[in-house]
């Protein structure tokens, strides 16, 4: 099975939080909470990505 959509889907998502990341870090007051979850999501992507990787 080719896990390469798979894993441009997810590079994607790994790229979308990284600016969302970006985008409330440079906010006047960033909340942290917000930043916390973000920075969890793109962590757990890229773990999931990594894990694709080495499978394949």
């Amino acid at each position: 099975m080719d896990l390469t959509p798979r894993i441009e889907s997810l590079a994607r998502r790994h790229s979308i939080l990284d600016q969302q990341i970006s985008d409330e870090d440079h906010r006047p007051m960033p909340d942290q909470r917000v930043l916390m979850r973000l920075k969890l999501q793109k962590l757990r992507i890229k773990e999931e990505i990594d894990r694709l990787r080495n499978a394949g």
